[in-house]
Parts: C-alpha cells; sequence; structure tokens
C-alpha cells in the first residue's frame, strides 16, 4: 500500500509539471531553454506509469533505486503507450522491461535485446523476464545488425550506448544506429539515457569513465538519419564533475546522464 501510495504521489507530481517541461537543446555548442511540447501527449497515461511503479512484482532493490532513476518521468518522457513495440536494449535484470510491459499492456511487446556478445551470462536473466511477463520477449542479435519481428514504436537504451564504443563490444555504432533506425515506424522514437563526459571529450572517456558526452552522441545519431526532438533533466546531477568513473563510490548511481528523445521522420 505505501509503495502505491509513493508511487501516486510522485506521478501526481509529473502530471502537474508535465505542461511546463523544459528541455535544453544544443545547437552549434550554444545552449538554449526551450519547452518539450512533444511530450503533451502523457497526462493521458499518467495512471499507468503510477501503476507501473507500484507493480508489487518489482524487486524490492529496483524499487529503492527509484528516487535516483525517477522512472514515471522516463516512461512520461519517452512517451510509452499501450499497445506499443518496444526494444529494451541490454536490459540487464529488467529494471525498465518490467516497466515497460506494465504499460504496453496485453497488445503490446517488449524485445529484451541482448547482444550475442554478452548472451551467456545475460540470457538467464532476459529469460526470467519472459517467464514473469507474457509480453516479454528475449531476442538475441548484433548490435549492428538488430532486427525484430515487427515494427516498434520505441528503442529504448539505458546506460549502455557508451559501452559500445568499447572496442570489446565489436560494433560499428553507426550501423547499430542505422539498423535502429531501421527496426522503427516512421515516427517512431529512440531514447538514450547515458553518463555525460566533459564537453569536448566525445568518445574517450567511454572505457576510463565509462561515460560519453552528450552532444558527441547526438551527432552520432542525427547522422542516421533521426531528428533529436527533446532532453529530460529528469537525472542530470549539476554536482558532478565528470571526472570520475561511474562506478566510483562517491558517484555511483548519481551520475550526471542526460536523456534524449530522438524520432524517426514521418
Amino acid at each position: 500500500m505505501m509503495r502505491r501510495w509513493a508511487a501516486g504521489a510522485a506521478v501526481l507530481a509529473l502530471a502537474a509539471g508535465l505542461s511546463g517541461c523544459i528541455i535544453i537543446d544544443s545547437d552549434g555548442g550554444e545552449r538554449t531553454v526551450v519547452l518539450d511540447s512533444a511530450s503533451s501527449a502523457a497526462p493521458a497515461y499518467v495512471s499507468l506509469y503510477a501503476d507501473a511503479v507500484a507493480d508489487p512484482k518489482r524487486p524490492a532493490e529496483e524499487v529503492a533505486r527509484d528516487p535516483l532513476r525517477h522512472p514515471a518521468e522516463i516512461l512520461a518522457f519517452a512517451q510509452v503507450a499501450p499497445g506499443d513495440k518496444v526494444a529494451d536494449i541490454r536490459p540487464g535484470a529488467g529494471y525498465f522491461t518490467r516497466l515497460f510491459s506494465d504499460v504496453v499492456g496485453p497488445t503490446g511487446r517488449v524485445y529484451a535485446f541482448v547482444p550475442e556478445r554478452t548472451m551467456a551470462r545475460e540470457n538467464p536473466q532476459a529469460d526470467a523476464l519472459a517467464a514473469a511477463y507474457p509480453n516479454v520477449t528475449r531476442v538475441n542479435g548484433l548490435l549492428d545488425s538488430m532486427t525484430y519481428d515487427q515494427p516498434l514504436d520505441l528503442v529504448f537504451m539505458s546506460q549502455e550506448y557508451h559501452d559500445f564504443h568499447i572496442p570489446g563490444f565489436n560494433t560499428d555504432v553507426a550501423r547499430m544506429n542505422a539498423a535502429v533506425f531501421a527496426a522503427l515506424k516512421p515516427g517512431g522514437r529512440y531514447v538514450l539515457i547515458d553518463h555525460q563526459a566533459a564537453p569536448g571529450t566525445g568518445i574517450s572517456a567511454v572505457q576510463t569513465l565509462h561515460r560519453i558526452e552528450g552532444d558527441y552522441l547526438r551527432r552520432e545519431v542525427e547522422a542516421a538519419g533521426f531528428v533529436f526532438e527533446a532532453e529530460s533533466r529528469a537525472v542530470a546531477n549539476p554536482d558532478d564533475d565528470h571526472s570520475l568513473n561511474v562506478f566510483d563510490a562517491a558517484i555511483r548511481g548519481k551520475t550526471d546522464q542526460f536523456v534524449y528523445r530522438f524520432r524517426k521522420p514521418d
């Protein structure tokens, strides 16, 4: 009961603020504040987001991370809706997979995509998610040639994109973004969360600090044909100076993170 009350209170606050949601649009190195008008449809599903966050099947250790991960805000920003077909790339234990499953409902589908490189370790987690949630399907493949059995509404990647620049993943990131573009319906969304790196560092810290410069990522994704639509500050932390490895105890779980939403043109 307390979990549902807390989730409901958080999502009511979210609903109250959606009409004035602020994003930061970066253009040519200058940053200006604009309104995220593309999120205006989200209030219709506020109760669904509250129910997903309050789902008693969510593990306690995941619920404990909610104050830092702001799941209701992320669901709203990603514009997840009933019936959506969603790919959760490298879902791990399924923090977001469970939430997506509840929101898309029985007419939707969530694909837990596990790269071939890590499937020996991560397939059991994806299979457990599929066993617990009938609308979840585990998919294996190469990141730079991923395919699905139907067009998608959303491809979602949380704290993973930077890893795919690490040589050990043997991934052509440009081809990966092109594969995401091909997998989405016209108008489909590509939502990325990652740890911010210092300005001008590009991908130089992806292996040492597990960070990527947001503007660099944006340019890569736009090069695949996507249109940058909005940025959420839900998991930003201005006190993070971007100098520490994200696993350092001083910053772990509290890094400055960007959340970008891109759209495939209609």
